[in-house]
């Protein structure tokens, strides 16, 4: 099915259509004013910058703006979105150099005597304007042990777990794998170590399962080898960026840090090693 969206005048609302007459009238006695939008645009071969200036209306946010670009200059302008309400993570987007959802960045957030700067989150590749193909993420995720639970305690083949252990793991869950932490994230931003770090979004993910309460799995060998989890050196800005504040570096990435160490890096056993190594020599 597909839906069409049309902009109303005010003189020619439908009587009968008070949704339409009261978002008209709104839409009247809201600020308005031009603003100008800088926007990359082309492909995985190369692009440029592309200014465009349209109306603005008090109350909109980046992902307004850019759907009326669309329908005003730029029809082939290429932009992965779909809930515009901060939930599915569709529409990430680095807004004046910063990733964000374009759809939760209200324009009066942003500087008024410079243009909105909109470009692809830059730890992926692009495949058209401001779309990145972030299919990696999704392999990445294919390799970390899933949810192993316990045998039930109960005959009646449930389980006993306290609130405290319950609530534990629920922050990570509110994750909309908009992949922002990832973007920001310098190992992969900068250094394009995709193939030795998974990055903060499936550190969340790992914590998902180690951190509940019937979770039998040992992850912490995968964490420290193929998860690269030692990369990280916590500058908390994939915490910064998360749009539903999920504590990333804190309740997550150093909890699981602190279970790698305790499991494999051991000072004793270590110690021992050095000792009887410089014996030998």
């Amino acid at each position: 099915m597909s839906i069409t969206t049309e902009s109303v005048n005010p003189g020619t609302v439908a009587t009968g259509d008070s949704f339409a007459a009261t978002q008209t009238a709104q839409d009247a006695k809201a600020g308005r004013s031009t603003r100008v939008f800088r926007i990359w645009r082309g492909d995985a071969a190369g692009g440029d910058f592309r200014d465009y200036e349209t109306e603005v209306v008090e109350g909109m946010v980046v992902l307004d703006a850019v759907h009326r670009i669309q329908a005003e200059s730029a029809p082939d302008l290429a932009v992965r979105w779909n809930c515009k309400a901060g939930k599915c993570g569709s529409c990430s987007a680095e807004i004046n150099g910063k990733p964000r959802l374009m759809c939760m960045t209200r324009l009066n957030q942003l500087p008024e005597d410079a243009p909105v700067t909109v470009t692809p989150m830059k730890a992926f590749p692009v495949l058209r304007d401001l779309v990145t193909d972030v299919s990696w993420n999704y392999e990445v995720h294919k390799t970390i042990q899933p949810f192993t639970p316990r045998a039930p305690d109960a005959a009646d083949g449930t389980w006993r777990m306290s609130q405290a252990e319950v609530d534990r793991p629920q922050e990570f869950r509110k994750c909309i794998e908009c992949f922002l932490c990832q973007d920001v994230c310098h190992v992969l931003r900068s250094h394009g170590k995709h193939d030795r770090f998974m990055g903060p979004a499936f550190l969340v993910r790992a914590a998902t399962y180690e951190m509940h309460p019937l979770d039998t799995a040992d992850r912490t060998r995968y964490l420290k080898d193929e998860g690269g989890i030692g990369l990280c050196n916590i500058t908390k800005c994939c915490t910064e960026v998360c749009p539903e504040g999920i504590r990333i570096t804190d309740n997550a990435i150093i909890p699981l840090k602190e279970r790698v160490v305790d499991r494999h890096y051991d000072p004793i056993k270590k110690l021992v090693q050095l000792v009887f190594k410089g014996r030998k020599g």
